[in-house]
């Protein structure tokens, strides 16, 4: 494996995040994935939600594992933007990575994922946007589509 993929964690990411990931942005096959640190070594898959999936399945997947976990997902969100000046409104798709660390998770493993998301950053090629969320008002879809709304052209 070459060093650019191990970050200052030595946490390595897994061949099928990269995988599943392209499959998201090509292929349109799924609508999220949901990633965990394995064995506090591997960046990998953990849940792979269909197109017909929303929001909220994807909250519960990221969060699914409790209070004191943290969890990185990507989603392919959809929402329709009204360009300035029209009265047409545009469909938009975006691709964002999060970062899910409760405040009520473990340091020691807040800090796992919190140095190891730049390996994962550099590895999903495409991503618009990325958002770190401690809560589920962070975490939310409006907090989530106000944010992607930002990176629009006006």
């Amino acid at each position: 494996t070459s060093t650019r993929d191990t970050m200052a964690s030595g946490v390595k990411v897994d061949e099928v995040v990269k995988l599943k990931y392209d499959d998201i942005k090509k292929k349109k096959s799924y609508r999220y994935l949901v990633f965990y640190i394995k064995d506090e070594k591997m960046i990998t898959v953990e849940k792979v939600g269909s197109r017909d999936c929303n929001y909220n399945d994807f909250l519960e997947d990221l969060t699914g594992s409790g209070p004191d976990d943290c969890r990185y997902g990507v989603y392919d969100f959809e929402y329709t933007h009204q360009c300035q000046g029209t009265s047409e409104a545009s469909k938009k798709e975006k691709l964002f990575l999060m970062s899910w660390c409760p405040d009520s998770a473990k340091i020691k493993k807040k800090m796992l994922y919190s140095s190891s998301f730049d390996a994962l950053k550099k590895c999903l090629v495409g991503v618009q946007k990325y958002i770190q969320a401690t809560d589920e008002s962070e975490a939310s879809a409006e907090s989530i589509e106000e944010q992607l709304r930002k990176t629009d052209r006006v």
